[in-house]
């Protein structure tokens, strides 16, 4: 048994794990973002109320693990970043630990379960707060050891041209740091930023996805361009990767018409050709992080239970 967490910013949720077909959902409480002493004893009172000692924790959290220093970078969580959070928590814990970032979380489980379980390179896509993606090659998490690998929404790449007939887009600033990364442009919040910027009015993405729905001549502007400016970059990693499916969840990924025309845009500019759908909505709806992490954590049991 492994007890799976998802963590980010606003809450920690846990389940109690036996296999990939067994994974119970227990309970969600706050997180404790300043005050690890609290982070820590959050994650002991789940795994006491579990009834029994796991043999392993898997935590998919709003962050990365570098891998060289294996220092946690996780800004939502102040209390954990710039930690050896692994180190850390297994010293707190007395148990092994193992830890992602919550978009290979997502991935793995689509990878495992979901979209992707019959493709061998599954490249999953976060369209929501923020923009990120998670690679799986084999059934084998890229970052399985930490690292950067599917962070497609940052970097200065965004077009600075973009629609048709084409606008000049200004490089807006990223929270990384950057300008004109992706994730400043095409996340829910860039969408919105987008959308005032072309019509000077202040909608949710929400309102401006079902603006465009009903036919709103602005809205449908502003995806026109959101479509063109994220579709370039999409068309670029599935290049790269090799990816056959690519999955997307967050918040973005409820409008299924907007994901059917990333889809079509992004297999018009990609070298290969699909007769099918490439782009898809996720099919793990609930608590992928917890499901991806589950798997990682099952994982690493197997290979102590049986090392080579």
């Amino acid at each position: 048994m492994i007890i799976s967490f998802d963590i980010g910013g606003t809450a920690v949720k846990s389940a109690v794990v036996h296999s990939i077909e067994a994974i119970e959902p227990v309970r969600r409480v706050p997180t404790p973002t300043t005050d690890f002493t609290a982070f820590v004893d959050s994650l002991r009172g789940f795994i006491r109320a579990a009834g029994e000692k796991p043999d392993c924790v898997a935590i998919s959290i709003a962050g990365v693990l570098d891998p060289e220093s294996r220092k946690a970078i996780c800004a939502n969580i102040p209390c954990v970043h710039g930690r050896r959070l692994e180190d850390d928590l297994e010293r707190e814990l007395g148990l092994p630990v193992v830890i992602a970032n919550d978009a290979d979380c997502f991935a793995m489980a689509e990878a495992a379960i979901g979209a992707g379980k019959d493709h061998r390179i599954v490249f999953g896509v976060i369209l929501g707060t923020g923009v990120g993606g998670g690679l799986v090659a084999g059934r084998k998490l890229i970052n399985a050891d930490g690292g950067f690998a599917g962070e497609w929404g940052h970097g200065p790449v965004a077009a600075s041209l973009a629609g048709n007939p084409p606008v000049a887009v200004p490089a807006f600033q990223c929270g990384c740091g950057l300008k004109g990364c992706i994730d400043a442009t095409c996340s829910a919040r860039g969408m919105e930023r987008l959308h005032a910027f072309l019509h000077d009015r202040a909608l949710t993405a929400e309102e401006i996805v079902g603006a465009w729905e009903a036919g709103d001549t602005h809205a449908a502007r502003t995806i026109e361009i959101y479509v063109d400016m994220l579709s370039s970059p999409l068309a670029m990693v599935v290049n790269v990767t090799g990816a056959t499916i690519v999955p997307v969840g967050g918040g973005l990924s409820n409008a299924e018409p907007l994901l059917a025309e990333i889809d079509r845009t992004v297999r018009k500019r990609i070298l290969r050709r699909f007769d099918r759908p490439l782009v898809v909505r996720g099919i793990c709806r609930v608590e992928p992080g917890l499901i991806g992490a589950a798997l990682l954590g099952l994982e690493r049991a197997n290979r102590e239970r049986h090392p080579a």
